[in-house]
C-alpha cells in the first residue's frame, strides 16, 4: 500500500511539472468564454482608432470594431473599460481588463511590461497643422523653434517624443487628445506631433487641417494590442484572429472606413 501511494505521489508530481512548464494550469480564455464577456480598455480619446461619441453615447472607431470582432471570435460580449495613455500601462499590469486597443503602438518598453500582439497596422510619427503652414514645417528642425507651439496630449509617447525631439519648441500639454486638431485648427496651437494615422483622418476631414509629412514621418512603427502578462494563451488566441482579421480583407475594409473615411485608399 505505501508503494502504491509512493508511485501515486511521484505520478502526481510528474504531472504537475508537465501543466506547468506547458501552461495549461491556467486557461484565460476560456475563463472568458465562461465569463460570458471580454473586458477591453480603451482611451477613447484616439480619433479615429477610439473615441466616445457625445450623440451616440457610445463608442466608436477603427479599434472599436476590431475589439467587438475579437469578442465575436471569443463566442462572448464585449465591454469597455475606459482608460488613459497616462495609466494605460499601469491599468494593463492591474488586471483591469484583458486587452488594451486604442491605436497602441508597439514599442521594446511596453513588451518589457506586458505582452503585445502581432501589429495590425503599420504606423509613424508626422505631424497635424494648418493647411495654410504647410510651407513652413519641412522637417524637425523647422519645427523646433520658440515661435512654434506644439500641443501634445498628456502621458502618451508623442509628449514624449516631442521632448525629446523638439525642446527649443514651445510645448503645450492638453488633457483632451481629440479637441488637439480643433485648437490647432483655431490658432491655439500650431503642430501637434501625432501618427500617420490620426493625421491622414483629421486632414481628411478638416479642410483646414494638413499632414505635409506623412508620407515620409519621422518614425515608423506599428500598432498592436496590450495584454497582461502571463496571458500566452490570449496572446495566441489574439494572433490568430489578427491573421485572420488581415487574410480576409477585414482590416482593409476599417481602413476605408475609419482612416479614410471611405475615400479612395492612397
Amino acid at each position: 500500500m505505501k508503494k502504491f501511494c509512493y508511485i501515486l505521489l511521484i505520478v502526481g508530481l510528474i504531472l504537475s511539472v508537465v501543466l506547468f512548464f506547458s501552461g495549461a494550469d491556467g486557461d484565460e480564455v476560456n475563463e472568458i468564454k465562461t465569463r460570458g464577456f471580454l473586458l477591453v480598455g480603451i482611451t477613447g480619446d484616439y480619433c479615429p482608432m477610439s473615441y466616445f461619441d457625445g450623440k451616440t453615447k457610445s463608442y466608436v472607431g477603427f479599434d472599436i470594431e476590431l475589439a467587438q470582432d475579437l469578442a465575436k471570435a471569443l463566442g462572448v460580449m464585449v465591454r469597455f473599460v475606459p482608460t488613459s495613455w497616462k495609466t494605460l500601462m499601469k491599468d494593463t499590469v492591474d488586471n483591469k481588463f484583458d486587452v488594451a486597443i486604442s491605436g497602441i503602438t508597439v514599442t521594446d518598453e511596453r513588451k518589457r511590461q506586458a505582452l503585445m500582439s502581432i501589429s495590425y497596422l503599420d504606423n509613424g510619427k508626422t505631424i497635424l497643422c494648418r493647411k495654410t503652414d504647410i510651407g513652413k514645417y519641412r522637417d524637425l528642425e523647422s519645427i523646433n523653434r520658440p515661435d512654434v507651439r506644439v500641443i501634445e496630449n498628456i502621458g502618451g509617447l508623442n509628449e514624449k517624443f516631442a521632448r525629446e525631439h523638439l525642446p527649443k519648441a514651445n510645448l503645450i500639454i492638453h488633457s483632451v487628445n481629440y479637441e488637439i486638431p480643433h485648437l490647432i485648427d483655431i490658432g491655439k496651437a500650431d503642430v501637434m506631433i501625432t501618427e500617420v494615422i490620426e493625421a491622414k483622418y483629421y486632414s481628411g476631414i478638416n479642410k483646414n487641417l494638413a499632414a505635409p509629412l506623412s508620407d515620409s514621418p519621422f518614425t515608423k512603427g506599428q500598432i498592436g494590442m496590450l495584454i497582461p502578462k502571463g496571458n500566452k494563451k490570449l496572446l495566441k488566441f489574439t494572433n490568430k484572429f489578427i491573421n485572420k482579421e488581415i487574410k480576409s480583407g477585414r482590416i482593409e475594409e476599417l481602413k476605408r472606413k475609419y482612416i479614410y473615411c471611405n475615400r479612395e485608399l492612397r
